[in-house]
């Protein structure tokens, strides 16, 4: 029985979307599987880890007969889409054949045929019955906001993230509606990114607010389109809802409170100077490579119209790069992470950054020039 019919990008689309959160390795054999619903010429596609739920559609079924649906191992189907000729490919599904399960109970199993032109695929599926249900809360607040500009809202915080951190909201973003803006946060403790956007059109009064959790952002990040189509987004107090183009993501929200951020937006560093991006990112590159393996550290010296990047390691090896700044205070001395700190400076686009500093013990402030958009905070090391 013929089911879905179309070109390979067309089927392939699909499976792409839904299957960055669908793992090999899972408790449940199912859960590494793609369930594929089939109505009309409706088709979804619809993936989960049970934290996650990606879901897509497209108009590539074929017409007539009952709806049906099944699910097949993600992986093989996605590697063999890849690979396949561009040319028109043909699903069918065989009929229900009896078989021994592990536990020698009787099952009831189908295989999926993909064909071309030339060649002819049989993968094993198994029943849709056995997919488990993602529970949907009753969403209760609602914004709109351009792909464009959620996606660029993402791009600017996302790496600030903490990686399987026991304090489990730190691995995740914060994002908050209010006073006709949204904005983003995230932290791991040692930095924080923060940006904001302005809602046009938005109702000034709407507010709204959500942990995202890391896995969520990664995948709204990869998903995302770089036009204008308008991201709906949904909070419920456990779960949110993002809605673009054909895609519909649906996510668990972090519980717990997540930390006050704005606490540590540092006000009133007094040594400030501009830089240019490109010129510090590329000194930062080129003493990482003689910086200790263990911390990652580079001693940045301050001093009038000279900012000095300076490492060395436990083998006694050094590096120094020198910037002309336009700075006429007092002479600082602070070491830092280089990592942390080219991970901003790599995802801005301006060409000159602003640095905020106080003392050697106290975090900086790095900010865009003539703008508060963006604020990203970044403690000291000691070296």
């Amino acid at each position: 029985m013929q089911v879905i019919k179309g070109p390979r990008e067309a089927l392939l689309k699909p499976l792409t979307i839904v299957g960055g959160i669908i793992e090999n390795h899972q408790t449940m054999n199912i859960l590494s599987n793609v369930l594929i619903k089939k109505n009309g010429t409706d088709v979804s596609f619809t993936g989960t880890d049970l934290e996650i739920l990606i879901r897509t559609h497209n108009s590539n079924g074929v017409d007539g007969g009952d709806p049906v649906a099944f699910t097949v191992s993600a992986r093989k189907a996605l590697d063999l889409f890849k690979v396949l000729p561009d040319t028109e490919v043909t699903l069918s599904l065989g009929a229900p054949k009896k078989s021994i399960g592990a536990e020698g109970s009787n099952q009831i199993s189908r295989k999926l045929e993909v064909k071309t032109t030339s060649s002819r695929f049989a993968l094993q599926t198994l029943p849709a019955e056995d997919y488990p249900d993602f529970p949907q809360a009753e969403f209760e607040s609602k914004v709109v906001v351009p792909a464009t500009q959620f996606k660029y809202l993402l791009s600017m915080v996302h790496y600030a993230m903490a990686v399987q951190d026991i304090r489990f909201y730190l691995n995740a973003m914060r994002l908050i509606v209010k006073n006709g803006t949204m904005s983003a946060v995230a932290t791991d403790g040692r930095r924080l990114a923060y940006c904001e956007i302005k809602l046009e059109g938005a109702d000034g009064s709407a507010e709204m607010s959500a942990t995202i959790p890391r896995k969520t952002v990664s995948e709204l990040k990869r998903l995302v389109p770089d036009t204008d189509t308008p991201v709906t987004i949904e909070i419920a107090p456990n779960q949110a809802r993002f809605t673009f183009e054909d895609v519909e993501v649906i996510t668990k929200l972090v519980e717990g409170k997540y930390p006050d951020f704005e606490r540590v937006i540092p006000t009133n560093n007094d040594k400030q100077f501009l830089v240019n991006r490109e010129e510090l990112l590329g000194a930062l590159h080129r003493t990482a490579v003689l910086a200790s393996d263990k911390f990652k550290g580079v001693r940045l010296l301050l001093t009038p119209g000279l900012l000095s990047i300076q490492t060395s390691n436990s083998e006694q090896e050094e590096g120094n790069d020198d910037i002309a700044v336009d700075y006429q205070g007092e002479p600082l001395d602070i070491g830092f992470n280089v990592n942390f700190m080219s991970d901003v400076l790599s995802n801005l686009k301006n060409d000159k950054v602003k640095i905020s500093l106080s003392g050697p013990q106290s975090p900086a402030l790095i900010t865009m020039p003539d703008s508060d958009s963006f604020k990203y905070v970044l403690m000291p090391m000691r070296l």
